[in-house]
């Protein structure tokens, strides 16, 4: 199998958006476990020999027609046209396992995972940055349910809104959805993303 060209946020974006709506495509999102942890504990070079590692099992990996790009960090995208989701899974589980079953190295000494989020279209999104977050979503519930695996994005209900805020809350949010011409819940999703930047170290 030929190696696939890694190419930038940019290039991913660009060739991503090139690919006609009316075809199937699976999106994944990854990035390396506790990476941080790993650069402030071992150093930079440790760290950009992981990420070496990474991009040589990836693009190394993936099937001729695939687009991998590195977003920016540890932060990886691989898009797979005429895919679909379960399809994508089998394949980025491999990834995963074949990478985190590395040994330890004097380059790297520590055992280091990979966590992956996976979404489709037209199952769970149909323009690029709906699939790119409903990646992202996946992604984040990899990592939340331990790390150092592949999920697929699952469309969660979002649970009643009095269960966490208080009246007062929801009556300024939903004059806020009014004001804004956004709904509810695009508006704490929003907040959420803003969270999740705000505290993206800790993930």
């Amino acid at each position: 199998m030929a190696t696939v060209t890694l190419v930038d946020r940019t290039g991913f974006e660009t060739a991503v958006a090139a690919v006609p709506e009316a075809v199937p495509l699976a999106l994944a999102l990854a990035d390396i476990d506790r990476f941080k942890e790993l650069n402030d504990e071992l150093g930079h070079e440790a760290g950009d020999a992981v990420l070496r590692s990474f991009e040589r099992t990836l693009t190394g990996s993936i099937p001729a027609g695939a687009i991998v790009g590195r977003l920016g960090g540890d932060e990886y995208a691989v898009a797979l046209p005429r895919s679909s989701a379960e399809s994508a899974l089998i394949l980025l589980e491999e990834i995963r396992a074949h990478f985190g079953s590395h040994d330890a190295s004097p380059e790297v000494p520590r055992h280091v995972e990979v966590s992956v989020g996976i979404a489709a279209r037209p199952q769970h999104a149909t323009t690029v940055p709906e699939l790119m977050r409903a990646a992202d979503e996946a992604l984040f519930r990899a990592k939340r349910e331990g790390r150092g695996r592949v999920a697929i994005y699952v469309e969660d209900r979002m649970t009643l809104k009095s269960n966490y805020y208080s009246k007062a809350a929801l009556e300024r949010l939903s004059k806020l959805s009014s004001a804004t011409g956004r709904t509810e819940a695009s508006l704490l999703r929003e907040a959420l993303d803003e969270l999740l930047v705000r505290y993206g170290d800790e993930l």
